[in-house]
């Protein structure tokens, strides 16, 4: 089968297109003919070498959310999953590929009218979207940030926010053609990517912040806290912050200012499958829109990274074997 591997860490160059053998599915494990294949931030950051410490190497099949049809079950494994349409988390490897494997617990059948794009799109941005704001605990009247929004963790973010009933939603991008998505999507303000601007009755200050980026300029993001204010970060596309962010939260310590980190390991499994599996079931009905940026080729994988990498992205790129 076809399949993209990081051959060399650093630059999307370094990925590259092999033959591997079709994986056997192992006990309570699911093959799966992939129809679609999810292009997300944590791919890039593990290309890019930021993770090696904690345990990738090159030659690395990249991917962790697919979709398409079981074509074999491993022992113990029902056999009725087969020739059935799913979505599945294959870990943080195996999924850029003709032929995945995940655990059975891992993998949701597709409602009809839910494309395996739009699955891909959803699968795993909107659990961490959805339980980012419930670990913020953001009340109906509260002002958020959402700190590069769009990308597809920050487009589901702006639109449950929305629907929950918060005060202000607040985002920040790259352009105004941008902004104007954002809002069609339930923002009410568009600040840059400095986090300046807003327009008229912009607020000044955050309750909440879900900040994807990370990077330097996070504790800047930090001093826009409102007192009590919350700060939840779920990525670091742009980087690591600085060694010594922690500095702005002790300075306004009389602010009494939160800092967390969230990642969905942390979420029971049930518990992602729940959401998960009622938010698929908003999108097929049109209560929540999933943004595709582009469908590409498998083998134009180094093409998705680049237009990542370049900021190019709004919603999610999507791959098809």
């Amino acid at each position: 089968m076809k399949a993209v591997v990081i051959r060399k860490f650093g630059a999307p160059e370094g990925l590259a297109v092999v033959d591997l053998p079709v994986p056997v599915p192992a006990p309570g494990q699911v093959r799966i003919a992939t129809e679609a294949i999810g292009v997300g931030g944590v791919d890039a950051v593990i290309r890019r070498g930021t993770l090696a410490a904690h345990g990738f190497r090159e030659g690395h099949l990249l991917g962790s959310e697919v979709a398409g049809r079981v074509t074999a079950v491993g022992e113990g494994v029902d056999a009725s999953w087969t020739g059935r349409r799913v979505w599945a988390f294959t870990g943080l490897a195996g999924g850029y590929a003709e032929q995945a494997v995940a655990a059975v617990e891992d993998v949701l059948p597709l409602p009809d009218g839910l494309t395996g794009t739009d699955a891909v799109t959803l699968g795993g941005s909107g659990v961490v979207a959805h339980f980012a704001l419930d670990r913020a605990r953001l009340a109906p009247g509260e002002a958020l940030l959402v700190r590069g929004a769009a990308g597809s963790i920050g487009i589901t973010a702006v639109q449950l926010a929305t629907g929950f009933g918060a005060g202000a939603v607040a985002v920040t991008t790259s352009s105004a053609e941008r902004g104007a998505r954002l809002r069609d999507l339930g923002a009410t303000h568009v600040l840059d990517r400095s986090g300046e601007g807003g327009g008229p009755g912009a607020p000044s200050g955050f309750d909440v912040v879900i900040d994807v980026v990370g990077g330097p300029r996070l504790p800047h993001f930090l001093d826009r806290l409102n007192p009590n204010g919350r700060f939840v970060a779920v990525g670091v596309v742009g980087g690591q912050p600085p060694e010594d962010f922690g500095m702005r939260l002790m300075d306004a310590f009389r602010r009494s200012l939160s800092f967390a980190t969230f990642s969905s390991d942390t979420v029971p499994g049930p518990d992602r499958q729940a959401v998960r599996s009622s938010q698929f079931a908003a999108a097929a009905n049109g209560d929540l829109r999933t943004v595709v940026h582009e469908v590409l080729p498998l083998d134009r994988a180094e093409q998705a990274h680049q237009k990542m990498d370049a900021g190019e992205v709004f919603g999610r790129i999507v791959l098809a074997p």
